[in-house]
């Protein structure tokens, strides 16, 4: 069988992180809220990815998250092509439709993306920001909408609780990353990777080696397996699933807003099971006018110019997804 290979590493060497204590919470036994920032800060600085659990979504909207998937991507094409992306990143994304820069073929896998809720007669969208728009939601399942906005906002909370945790680990305001989030630009997506064939080579993936753009992601997959992850000394790894966490890695300007301190790992999917595979992401990232500023601590130069999050985020949306060269 011709697959990119990954080491098959212990699961436990990918940090797992326990995210679920009080912030009253006793450090005398090292568990306190000071303790996982520390442990927090220390994985992104080196790994760029953890896990982490107890992360405060409940099984039973995962649980309805992960059934929606799973009966959205079973319809035939034709029904899920009514809900194709129209003039903004939202909607079901068919194969073909996706090729990160660094693949040398199109990934092998469909995705539904949605994000914040808003009426088609919202004053943002109706004034062109690119990124704020309807959803785009399938007439024939209509359990889809109530499930997936209430995983967003659930994985929303969790991910704007670890973005304070990685402020605290800085030392800058609690704040500081989670100051403008009154409409973020957060992407949620579902993704379906049926098995790759043994002799599609080396050069396939079901998600090509990529970095993910924004803040924070936060996955959640199930326990087929395929994840693969780059250390910072070349090697590929697995990141074995683990029942009752998230995967959570850095993204590109979250390692650009803290000037590299923070590591936005490479990573992809290699899909050899055999069997399908399901995953859900929510790529966290705050308005789309928030200014990513580095935070230069100790007095070094920021290794950036300053840039607006959702002009940034665009502009790599631009490199990867075929159905805009359209726009």
């Amino acid at each position: 069988m011709n697959y990119a290979r990954a080491t098959n590493i212990a699961v436990e060497a990918i940090p797992v992180i326990d995210v679920g204590v009080r912030d009253d919470a006793a450090a005398a036994d090292g568990g306190g809220i000071e303790e996982v920032a520390r442990q927090m800060r220390a994985a992104a600085e080196s790994v760029g990815f953890f896990y982490v659990r107890n992360h405060g979504i409940p099984d039973d909207l995962i649980r309805r998250a992960e059934d929606v998937s799973r009966r959205f991507f079973a319809h035939s094409e034709p029904e899920k092509r009514a809900v194709a992306p129209l003039d903004r990143h939202r909607g079901w994304l068919q194969v073909g439709q996706a090729k990160m820069y660094a693949g040398a073929k199109v990934d092998l896998k469909e995705s539904f993306v949605w994000g914040l809720d808003i009426p088609a007669d919202d004053p943002d969208y109706v004034a062109g920001n690119r990124m704020h728009g309807p959803n785009r939601w399938p007439d024939f399942l209509p359990a889809m909408r109530p499930a997936l906005n209430a995983y967003f906002e659930a994985a929303h909370v969790c991910g704007r609780r670890l973005l304070g945790a990685f402020a605290a680990s800085l030392g800058v305001a609690p704040d500081y990353f989670n100051a403008r989030f009154a409409k973020p630009v957060t992407r949620g997506t579902l993704v379906y990777y049926p098995p790759q064939p043994p002799d599609a080579g080396e050069e396939q993936f079901g998600v090509a080696p990529h970095t993910d753009y924004g803040v924070l992601t936060l996955v959640h997959q199930d326990m087929t397996g395929g994840l693969q992850v780059r250390t910072r000394a070349g090697e590929w790894v697995m990141a074995h699933p683990i029942p009752g966490t998230l995967v959570v890695n850095v993204g590109d300007l979250l390692a650009r807003w803290t000037n590299d301190r923070f590591q936005s790992t490479p990573h992809r999917v290699v899909n050899a099971s055999g069997r399908e595979r399901y995953s859900m992401a929510i790529f966290l990232d705050p308005d789309f006018d928030t200014p990513i500023v580095p935070v230069a601590l100790g007095g070094e130069a920021a290794h950036y110019p300053p840039v607006t999050c959702g002009e940034y985020i665009l502009s790599r949306f631009d490199r990867s997804f075929a159905y805009r060269s359209k726009e």
